[in-house]
């Protein structure tokens, strides 16, 4: 059930164009951009998209003119992940981003700043299915869900497109549910 929710889905949100991926990206940005959770936030976590997820390289740029830092999961493990800030100056020759196993690009681990879950004000999670309710539901490795119950004292939130709501995520115990979720028509 969940797997073939999850399949639907990721279809659903790949059969938007890439204009409409863009537009409604940039729309879900300035719904976070307005939301007190991020103007409050000053460490957040946010992610690279592939895909066809929410791509959030706009949030990316407002955020850093605003001085807020920025973090970038990075898995360590097959059950586990950290959060790390590139340096933004590093000697000639080395760089802080590079390929990582799954094709998205990952922070290099030596040149960047790790923090502590429980440092975030914000999380900014992907998803591929989510309902009004804040279910959510990932790739179904469990990497997100694991590190956010570590995230003590942030604002846990997902972005999607409207395409990929559900009436009700099938919630696992282990999953965690966000305190809200922006998509590019509203925020649940």
């Amino acid at each position: 059930m969940r797997n073939e929710l999850r399949k639907l889905k990721i279809q659903a949100r790949n059969n938007l164009s890439f204009e409409e991926r863009d537009k409604f990206s940039q729309q879900i940005v300035e719904k976070i951009l307005l939301s007190g959770a991020y103007q409050k936030a000053q460490n957040i976590m946010i992610y690279r998209a592939i895909k066809g997820e929410v791509d959030l390289s706009a949030l990316e740029v407002t955020a850093q003119k605003e001085g807020k830092t920025l973090y970038y999961p990075l898995c360590i493990s097959k059950t586990e992940m950290i959060a790390l800030s590139p340096r933004k100056y590093l000697p000639e020759g080395q760089t802080a981003w590079k390929k990582g196993a799954f094709g998205i690009m990952e922070p290099v681990r030596e040149n960047s700043i790790e923090i502590a879950p429980e440092e975030l004000d914000m999380v900014i999670c992907p998803c591929t299915v989510f309902d009004g309710h804040g279910g959510r539901m990932g790739m179904g490795a469990g990497y997100y869900d694991r590190y956010l119950t570590k995230c003590l004292n942030a604002c846990v939130v997902a972005v999607a497109f409207e395409v990929q709501k559900t009436h009700s995520v099938p919630m696992e115990e282990w999953d965690i549910r966000m305190d809200m979720v922006f998509t590019e028509r509203n925020i649940y």
